[in-house]
């Protein structure tokens, strides 16, 4: 028998877990590039639209989770086309019960409301965590540079969201209103002196009242992350609620590996179950009490299962 005649043998197990997806077509593949945080250089989609063209369809896939899937790849092609992406540093992803790729917004570089640099926490995750095994589930993380959660971090297994604790100084106050116009939930009104009056509970921590105030009065207290743990999205969706508050940009990674560490342990022997079921399995002060150990100035005093999502309740600063 002839080699081109010779039956090849594919693990789909292995293939899946280094991002190939088998398609519906004979012996074709989808490729899922890897692309943290969603950020893309020119020189590198130049190469993967090269690539693209050689080797699969007549598209390519942009997926939700802001990577680039290659269409139509021959199993053949595989050595190959990695092998070309490689020339432009450009990786393939993961799939299966492994951390995924993190997704995150554009950040503070150019975003007027970006309040944390959310691409660099994407490409620090991304190198000391991506394919990390959970030995459970699928494990994914998100990056929201403000209160507006355009990537919908909540809905991850980790999701972070940038957030400013503002504070006055009252001696640098001329009275404009600005900072009570500009605050949409309302935790800034004017009082009778026609000096702001700040209400704790209604505020989000966008830190919009410290962008339009001409005299710097508004001044940043805390600036970090807030840390919904438990999303996911699916069959049976769940909203991940508040753990931690103002998390330093700096201690992401160790927040995550933190987590992990829980899930893996916690969910032993319960097969295929995501971290939002196992929360809900045992409790979301079994996650806390875990968390406090290594976060305490971070962790919120008591928080709820994630499939409870119409009040969080947590420490306020």
């Amino acid at each position: 028998m002839s080699d081109s005649n010779k039956s090849i043998k594919i693990d789909l197990g292995n293939l899946k877990a280094g991002g190939f997806i088998k398609e519906r077509g004979k012996d074709l593949f989808t490729v899922r590039l890897r692309v943290p945080g969603g950020r893309m250089s020119i020189p590198r989609l130049k190469k993967i639209a090269e690539v693209a063209e050689k080797y699969g369809g007549e598209f390519v896939h942009l997926s939700v989770r802001q990577s680039i899937e290659l269409i139509n790849i021959n199993f053949k092609d595989f050595d190959v086309v990695v092998e070309e992406l490689g020339g432009a540093s450009q990786r393939v992803a993961s799939c299966g019960a492994r951390v995924r790729v993190p997704t995150a917004c554009g950040g503070c570089e150019y975003n007027p409301n970006g309040l944390v640099d959310t691409q660099k926490s994407a490409l620090q995750v991304d190198e000391k965590l991506f394919g990390t095994p959970t030995g459970h589930h699928k494990f994914k993380v998100a990056f929201a540079g403000c209160p507006f959660d355009c990537p919908k971090s909540a809905t991850n297994d980790i999701g972070f969201q940038g957030a400013v604790y503002p504070a006055l100084d009252s001696s640098n106050c001329i009275g404009c209103g600005l900072c009570a116009k500009s605050c949409v939930p309302k935790a800034i009104v004017m009082g009778d002196d026609d000096r702001p009056v700040f209400a704790d509970d209604p505020c989000i921590w966008c830190g919009d009242c410290i962008k339009v105030c001409p005299t710097g009065a508004w001044r940043e207290k805390m600036r970090g992350y807030t840390v919904r743990i438990g999303g996911k999205w699916g069959r049976n969706p769940l909203v991940g609620t508040l753990f931690a508050t103002f998390l330093p940009e700096e201690r992401v990674a160790d927040f995550i590996s933190a987590v992990l560490e829980w899930y893996k342990q916690k969910a032993e022997g319960l097969g295929r179950i995501r971290l939002g079921d196992t929360i809900i399995k045992e409790g979301p002060e079994a996650l806390l009490s875990h968390l406090r150990t290594q976060f305490p100035d971070n962790t919120v005093t008591e928080t709820i299962p994630p499939q409870v999502i119409a009040t969080q309740v947590g420490t306020r600063p």
